[in-house]
């Protein structure tokens, strides 16, 4: 069965031809696969899928409630739209398969989804939870290498970031909440954000306050660089700026970390993915220093794009790299859909 894999994120879009559960050689680009032969199945990320906890068939009434949905992610959901449209007309025979970040999350228990809102508002604002199709790819490769983990908490580490908390594979508590700003320092995202602040700015007249807190802080608010390896460099360099931006973005991971294992009573594993978190030996050692006290300690050699084990001897807490294969997690989510 040969899956075309569409995940489009804020500012790219990466297409992947995954064929009996393999990847294929990738794709340049949407219309370089429009151009050659149908696929069997589209499987498209889509980040918000509102309630909806499993891969869906996508007909006119799911287009149009996944359109409902893209207020509430603003960055992801119209890009990923709009790549269904494109197949759906090249391919009208094509089945197309919509596969949700948020769906991983729908086993949040309801004491750590809900809001302290007027019930009026509390069906909708709530945490929905993101790099859920991550989440599932790397939470399965764990299960694959140690399958008496059960304890688990993937750190997403990119230019969007975020911790879940897994216990039994299922996903029980999530940095990102009702938007994929909340949580982490992220590249430009300021991550968690006292609502008191937003009224604040807005009283204060921020007009484009949407841009600033999505596209102009985060890293990049706090020194300049969005890029890590930048923040790195230049905090050698004897630059307060980057330092400092290195130090909250770490205090950020240590005090969300922190609640992911009071969450799961006690912590079996640590998974790094992501950009920053399959490439960033001084972001992962800055993280295992902050929880050396919980039994993490890790001996961390040459990234090498291959799934890995980086435990160090004697080390309580163990803790792994693993690529982040959203396309082949896609692929498997579709293709387990079609094959009923």
């Amino acid at each position: 069965m040969r899956v075309l894999t569409v995940n489009a994120g804020s500012t790219s879009l990466k297409v992947a031809a995954v064929v009996d559960g393999a990847a294929a050689p990738r794709v340049a680009s949407l219309d370089d696969a429009l151009a050659g032969a149908p696929p069997d199945a589209i499987a498209h990320r889509v980040v918000h899928g509102g309630d909806r906890t499993a891969p869906v068939l996508v007909d006119e009434r799911v287009m149009d409630e996944l359109l409902a949905l893209a207020d509430l992610a603003p960055l992801h959901q119209p890009p990923a739209l709009d790549a269904l449209t494109t197949c759906r007309a090249a391919w009208p025979a094509v089945p197309n398969v919509a596969c949700f970040d948020t769906a991983f999350h729908s086993t949040i228990p309801a004491a750590a989804r809900t809001y302290a809102l007027p019930a009026r508002w509390r069906d909708t604002v709530k945490v929905y939870g993101f790099h859920g199709l991550s989440c599932a790819w790397a939470a399965g490769r764990v299960a694959a290498m140690a399958p008496d983990v059960r304890r688990l908490v993937v750190a997403h580490l990119g230019g969007g970031q975020s911790l879940t908390a897994v216990l039994d594979g299922r996903s029980v508590l999530t940095t990102m909440g009702f938007t994929p700003l909340d949580g982490l320092v992220m590249a430009t995202r300021c991550g968690s954000l006292d609502p008191g602040a937003v009224l604040w700015l807005q009283r204060h007249g921020v007009d484009d306050l949407e841009r600033v807190l999505e596209h102009d802080s985060g890293l990049l608010g706090l020194c300049g660089t969005a890029d890590m390896r930048e923040v790195h460099a230049r905090a050698d360099a004897g630059d307060t700026d980057a330092q400092s931006a290195f130090d909250v973005w770490c205090h950020r991971v240590r005090t969300n970390l922190g609640a992911c294992v009071a969450a799961l009573e006690g912590l079996d594993a640590l998974v790094f993915t992501g950009g920053v978190g399959e490439h960033d030996r001084r972001a992962r050692a800055a993280i295992a220093t902050d929880f050396h006290w919980l039994g993490v300690d890790i001996v961390d050699g040459p990234d090498d794009g291959d799934d890995r084990e980086i435990t160090a001897p004697g080390a309580a807490v163990r803790t792994f790299v693993i690529e982040a294969r959203e396309d082949l997690q896609l692929a498997a989510e579709a293709t387990a859909l079609l094959r009923g």
